[in-house]
């Protein structure tokens, strides 16, 4: 299991109050990753010095008196997907190795202004598209639990960078499970907010109607610091919510009595048995602490996937065809400007990128529009339906976040299918626009992290967080 590791409030606290400096927290941080990372492969990029000057300037903002932020001096790594000024994001693609942004992503400039030191950019599948953190140009993140096992994916990295404790906290971006999923496989509280309270400026695009930005942490008190430091309107995203982001420290201990907790009556194959006895736990455990099992159903949940890799693909298809090798990235020079456009995407895309693109492009063609997309776009419409009957039974839905525990390596990339089967719990509430964290209960087989996944209704955080603080409590 996942060695204890001090959390970000600890870290923060510490730091504020002179217990500790922001150098020696870096330090301890960097030492880490220096003894791991050659085995673990969790970042892209370690950004060293940039990440002394930061902790410098924090220790010296504390000899000035000056105000701190709730993250001051706390390192924190990001997936390789959200853009850094000045510092390489490449979405562990060859097509945009050595890209550097002339801008900050928004959740990274509220890190900044939170007082955050950011250690490094992490390992990702390309593009984000992947279940196992394969898929890099850069080779594969490795489990720090087990280093012969897949994190998840696909942000691997920022999960593996917080459980081999070579950041304090990260940050991913979830399409379709891409924190939930590695955060099961990793033993780490991972959240998806709902769709617009996080801002997307400034993330890499792959499915614009599905991408959020999350936390991934070690406890649920450490991912409610982080969402409220990242949460809330931005007027740069024209999907963010206009609304300010809601406390959630405040409400972990409020408890779960009186609430209403949905089963999923009619679970989808393929769960390992010991998964399901963990999900049994859960169930009991909130009981105990005073809330009510509703037995619900999700009919549109078989279709999820077949929806998701229809939508998905044909937006990443549309968000992708910037890459062309003239304005910024890999070129590959040839004859003529068709050509180039050919050579650049065929070297600079890796396969299952390739998969993806070819299959939404189909999607969306003269003849297949309505057949394919258009179909799945009312399948989307079921699903929030189904949801939207579900929760007035219920507050919030227990499921597993993963129907397994961390798999072999290489042991699903020859097939596709298998590894998309990975993500049946998560994908829905994607497709839904709604709120999802994975909390860390228990263990199953081979004694590896056993995640339990909570599902809100759209801005239903304050509930799901403290649903989540109930099962960390009852673990």
């Amino acid at each position: 299991m996942t060695k204890s590791f001090a959390t970000v409030v600890d870290i923060a606290q510490d730091i504020a109050s002179g217990k500790t400096s922001a150098t020696e927290v870096l330090e301890q941080h960097l030492q880490r990753i220096n003894e791991r990372e050659s085995e673990i492969n969790a970042f892209n990029l370690v950004t060293t010095e940039q990440a002394r000057q930061t902790a410098a300037q924090v220790d010296a903002d504390i000899k000035a008196g000056k105000k701190l932020g709730p993250l001051a001096g706390v390192p924190v790594a990001l997936k390789d997907n959200m853009c850094t000024r000045g510092i390489e994001t490449t979405c562990s693609s060859k097509i945009l190795e050595g890209w550097k942004p002339p801008y900050d992503a928004t959740v990274v400039t509220r890190l900044q202004q939170a007082g955050a030191v950011m250690i490094g950019k992490t390992n990702l599948d390309e593009f984000a598209m992947g279940s196992s953190t394969e898929n890099s140009a850069f080779g594969p993140t490795k489990n720090p639990l087990d280093t012969s096992r897949v994190p998840g994916g696909s942000s691997g990295g920022s999960a593996a960078a917080v459980a081999a404790g070579f950041a304090a906290a990260s940050l991913g971006s979830d399409t379709g499970g891409s924190i939930r999923q590695p955060a099961s496989l990793c033993g780490l509280v991972g959240v998806k907010p709902t769709y617009g309270l996080v801002s997307r400026q400034g993330i890499v695009a792959f499915a614009s109607s599905l991408d959020q930005v999350g936390p991934f942490t070690h406890t649920v008190a450490d991912a409610a610091l982080m969402m409220e430091v990242i949460g809330g309107h931005d007027p740069l995203d024209s999907t963010s919510l206009p609304q300010p982001m809601p406390s959630l420290s405040s409400v972990l201990e409020q408890g779960v009595k009186g609430m209403r907790i949905g089963r999923l009556a009619d679970m989808p194959d393929g769960c390992e048995p010991e998964v399901l006895a963990r999900m049994d736990a859960a169930y009991a455990a909130l009981q105990s602490a005073g809330a009510t099992i509703v037995d619900i159903s999700l009919p549109s949940l078989s279709y999820c996937l077949t929806a998701y890799y229809l939508v998905a693909p044909a937006e990443a298809s549309s968000n992708l065809a910037r890459y062309d090798g003239v304005r910024y990235g890999m070129r590959v020079e040839t004859g003529d400007l068709h050509s180039m456009y050919g050579a650049t995407r065929a070297a600079g895309f890796g396969a299952e990128v390739k998969r993806r693109i070819m299959l939404g492009t189909y999607a969306l063609s003269a003849g297949y529009f309505d057949a394919y997309y258009g179909k799945a776009l009312k399948v989307r419409r079921l699903i929030a339906n189904d949801f939207a009957a579900a929760y007035e039974k219920c507050d919030v839905i227990l499921t597993p976040t993963s129907p397994t525990v961390a798999f072999p390596l290489g042991d699903k990339t020859s097939d596709p299918l298998t590894m998309y089967l990975c993500d049946i719990f998560t994908i829905p509430t994607n497709l839904a626009g709604h709120a999802a964290m994975s909390v860390p209960f228990g263990t199953g087989a081979h004694n590896l992290p056993v995640g339990v996944q909570v599902l809100a209704p759209a801005l239903g955080e304050q509930t799901m967080f403290r649903v989540a603080a109930e099962l960390e409590r009852a673990s």
